[in-house]
């Protein structure tokens, strides 16, 4: 790890256990917290994360102000789910009407931006099975005691379940296998985040409205590219959250995640003046075995991206600018 990564490292990695809400509560003054979880079809785990934050950082001290799940267009009870756990729900076809809804995590990580009024905003993925509110808690440390701080991501362990079998670390192949070395070889500069496609991270509102949003899997890689640009290293941070338990997903739907985050980080170093590329193929062909011969699957992988919330007149308008 090159010297000024593994000083970055070292002053800018914290544990979630190091962030006490109470403390955090002291030092939050006139700062505005809103937390975010997109949501598809999360009925069976959305609620109780809802129910959680609710009750330990609503109520009970008042750290966050405002708790929202944005809908990603779910089919379940995830809407019904969230709402008797105490969220505010949006639907994400409700804000930014003038662009017709894409689907995508990222699409609705845009859209929150008008659904929410915080000065700070924490997303937090709606699958997760052993959450706990130190994962909001760890997320907000450093950005409320350090203004120097722009972007904090979630490290952990992710757990690889087939089966009965449980591989304490083996999850997070799309991050080892192509997130990491494309980050490695083009932006040596954030080797050393643990997780950088993590699900978990909390920004300044101010920062989020200066980013582009690739609607789909190629976000979290989009906005951490994008945010080292605009607020340098030391404006970027982790906090260890310890482990991260959710679904893990077939290697069909991991092929498509890794060629839409290749993608994003192409598009990256093309807008950079490192890269010259020319209408590359985004189709991805994928083989599934039937009997003695092959099922062809194609689909078009293109990534969309949304432009920075600032730039949209309906956003302007809502934040009064």
């Amino acid at each position: 790890m090159r010297e000024d990564v593994r000083s970055w490292f070292d002053r800018r990695t914290s544990r979630a256990t190091d962030w006490q809400p109470s403390k955090l509560v002291d030092v939050k003054g006139s700062t505005r917290v809103s937390v975010v979880l997109p949501a598809l079809n999360e009925e069976a785990t959305v609620g109780a994360i809802v129910a959680a934050i609710r009750r330990r950082l609503v109520e009970r001290h008042g750290l966050v102000d405002e708790l929202v799940v944005m809908d990603s267009g779910s089919t379940d009870g995830t809407y019904d789910a969230a709402v008797e756990a105490g969220a505010k729900v949006v639907r994400r076809e409700e804000v930014l009407t003038d662009f017709p809804p894409l689907p995508g995590k990222g699409e609705v990580l845009w859209r929150s931006l008008a659904a929410t009024t915080g000065d700070v905003l924490v997303f937090v993925d709606s699958d997760l099975r052993d959450f706990t509110t130190t994962f909001v808690t760890g997320l907000l440390g450093p950005l409320l005691t350090d203004p120097a701080v722009q972007l904090v991501k979630a490290t952990y362990d992710r757990h690889l379940v087939h089966g009965e079998t449980v591989v304490p670390a083996g999850g997070g192949r799309v991050t080892e296998l192509v997130a990491r070395p494309v980050l490695n070889l083009h932006w040596p500069e954030l080797a050393g985040f643990v997780q950088p496609l993590s699900g978990e991270y909390a920004a300044r509102r101010g920062l989020l409205e200066r980013l582009p949003f690739p609607t789909g899997y190629g976000v979290e890689i989009g906005i951490l590219v994008d945010a080292l640009r605009l607020v340098g290293l030391d404006g970027l941070a982790q906090v260890d959250l310890s482990r991260r338990k959710h679904r893990n997903q077939e290697i069909g739907k991991l092929g498509r995640m890794a060629s839409e985050i290749l993608q994003v980080a192409l598009e990256r170093l093309r807008r950079e003046g490192r890269l010259a590329l020319d209408a590359p193929a985004t189709e991805l062909v994928q083989f599934e075995r039937s009997e003695d011969d092959y099922l062809v699957h194609s689909v078009d992988m293109a990534p969309a991206e949304r432009p920075p919330v600032l730039t949209v007149p309906e956003y302007r308008a809502r934040v009064g600018l």
